[in-house]
């Protein structure tokens, strides 16, 4: 069923274990929800074994508070020949009531593999069908464009003199 699922969501209480020393959800285990929602999301589009290759315009808005009902979800918005890049955001609200609020995004990117030397492979083409989607689409390729700037900026500086 390759090619079916473009959008993916996971729901789940914030626990006392997440918490970091501020009292509130601590930042990598955010990013572990993404990773995993991203995963799945990517499997399911892709029907294939599939690894993260790169996390783009990570932004960490508000706090996920211990007890907050979390929402991580996943929408495909660009496919390249092997990659898959989805855009994340993560909510919260409190489960007994209250505005869910955005509190981290981000654009993912994963790239299936084969099962056997671990070599990428083709995944079914996305086409945008609507202006959201097109939106959407061009936004991703601009965060991942921005995102190789910053690397080859890291890379300029670390690179021996």
């Amino acid at each position: 069923m390759s090619g079916q699922q473009r959008e993916l969501e996971f729901r789940f209480l914030a626990e006392p274990t997440d918490v970091n020393y501020g009292g509130k959800v601590h930042g990598g285990v955010v990013m572990k929800w993404i990773d995993q929602v991203g995963y799945a999301a990517a499997v399911g589009w892709s029907g294939r074994y599939s690894v993260t290759v790169a996390v783009g315009g990570i932004r960490f808005v508000a706090p996920v508070r211990i007890r907050d009902l979390v929402t991580v979800s996943a929408k495909l918005v660009y496919t390249g020949t092997t990659s898959m890049h989805f855009s994340v955001d993560v909510h919260a609200r409190d489960p007994m009531g209250g505005d869910e609020r955005l509190c981290t995004h981000c654009v993912i990117v994963f790239v299936a593999l084969d099962d056997v030397e671990g070599k990428p492979v083709p995944v079914p083409p996305w086409v945008p069908q609507t202006d959201d989607d097109r939106r959407l689409s061009e936004y991703a390729t601009k965060v991942m464009d921005l995102s190789k700037g910053i690397e080859q900026t890291v890379a300029r500086y670390r690179a021996p003199a």
